[in-house]
């Protein structure tokens, strides 16, 4: 017992998990209990400073604060809402037409944003309100399109695929590559989920598309072509995909103020630039204070025993590999994705070099598995910001989210046990 009490690993574990419980920030548990421990074992508590610097100072992570920025710019653009009414315009009086529509809709905005959150926050305001007045009911609708959300950390470009990258060392192409098919393999099983769901309701919708088709997408066309510039000019060797964030932010500023012309002053720049700046802060200081713990956790053995006691409970693969499943789902439900990357991935690398999986594969499997803790509760982070825009509650939210989390745990099933739906793409592309 005094052994386990002078571990400095036991005291790094506790000094971060008792304050979690505490509802204490994320980024103050990782930070005080990596510096608490770095001071009293005299482990170079000088060299802080620098580690902390060092974890933002890397060339990759610029692209987190581009895409943010461009996710908003994009919004701000009026994107979004043309590309719901072509969506509108498409499955107009088909039997859940408009909540196949949503999913759709949902699932190509993570591709602008990123982020689940902002995609909940984006669409929301737009498409709860509009299923509403179709005859959906609202928390039926707020639980589509917030589950759906989640895909944003999924489908590319991706902000998590990033951090992944560069706390794995994996070609972050690659993991965009990667993420397209299981990605729509997620969105396809929630539209068939909705679409069940609404025949059952019988939800149609309008009977009449209030725009015509050829009208919508040409409306639409700059915003449908977002992805187009973005994933072709990367894959295309064009640009890299931290160049390709910087890209992003130049076209949805070229068709804010020229195409669309809903950009229309420096204020409204401004207000986009402050919202994208607090933004960025918070994601920032949570990769920092997460960076100095992996160090710390990783010089005083936490990671190796952490890895060594997974190992050791089977060497089966299966088994270990349901047990990771089970342990990043619950920390999805109360974790944010970026946090968890830094946490706990420096435990599972030795485990994937014991059993050899495919790392690219390993970061879809795991970044599947956050976005449905994103909608778990108790924490859903996606749920409460539906919940923030409908004015519904969470339990009236959760009841309709929990057959959408299931069909999306069916489609993390297949992408356990078909690694080929991750890693062919990439492979046909040369990019690993």
């Amino acid at each position: 017992m005094m052994e386990l009490f002078n571990d400095p690993a036991f005291w790094l574990l506790l000094l971060f998990v008792v304050p979690l419980l505490l509802r204490v920030p994320i980024a103050i548990c990782l930070g005080l209990s990596a510096l608490a421990v770095c001071w009293y074992w005299d482990m170079g508590f000088e060299m802080l400073s620098y580690n902390f610097f060092a974890g933002i100072a890397k060339f990759p992570l610029l692209a987190i604060p581009f895409f943010i920025l461009a996710g908003y710019i994009m919004e701000k653009a009026g994107i979004a809402s043309r590309i719901v009414v072509l969506m509108e315009s498409l499955t107009a009086g088909m039997s859940g037409g408009l909540a196949v529509a949503t999913v759709a809709v949902a699932t190509f905005w993570g591709a602008v944003s990123g982020s689940g959150p902002a995609t909940v926050a984006a669409l929301g305001l737009l498409l709860i309100p509009g299923m509403a007045r179709a005859g959906y009911g609202k928390a039926f609708a707020t639980a589509t399109v917030s589950v759906t959300s989640g895909l944003a950390i999924v489908i590319p470009p991706s902000i998590a695929f990033i951090v992944y990258g560069g706390v794995a060392d994996v070609s972050v192409p690659a993991l965009f590559a990667a993420g397209f098919l299981p990605g729509l393999l997620v969105a396809l099983c929630i539209m068939v989920a909705v679409y069940v769901i609404s025949c059952r309701r019988g939800y149609r919708g309008r009977r009449e598309s209030v725009v015509p088709v050829g009208r919508a997408f040409r409306e639409a066309f700059w915003g449908v072509m977002t992805p187009v510039v973005i994933l072709g000019g990367i894959y295309g060797g064009i640009f890299s995909p931290t160049e390709a964030a910087a890209v992003a932010v130049f076209y949805g500023l070229f068709v804010g103020v020229f195409i669309y012309r809903t950009i229309t002053s420096l204020k409204e720049l401004f207000e986009i630039f402050a919202v994208t700046v607090r933004s960025t802060a918070v994601v920032m200081i949570v990769v920092t204070c997460a960076g100095l713990f992996s160090w710390v956790a990783s010089a005083v053995g936490l990671v190796e025993k952490g890895s060594a006691v997974l190992l050791a409970i089977s060497e089966n693969q299966w088994a270990v590999l349901a047990i990771i499943n089970v342990i990043l789902l619950f920390a999805g439900m109360l974790l944010d994705a970026i946090s968890i990357y830094y946490v706990f991935l420096p435990f599972m690398l030795p485990i994937m070099a014991h059993f050899g999986w495919d790392p690219v594969w390993f970061g879809i499997m795991m970044t599947v598995n956050l976005a449905v803790g994103q909608v778990t509760p108790p924490v859903a982070v996606n749920l409460f910001m539906g919940a923030k825009i409908s004015g519904l509650t969470l339990e009236e939210i959760s009841r309709e989210a929990l057959p959408l989390i299931g069909v999306a745990l069916v489609a993390l099933a297949i992408i356990i046990f078909c690694p080929q739906l991750s890693t062919w793409m990439p492979r046909m592309l040369g990019l690993y």
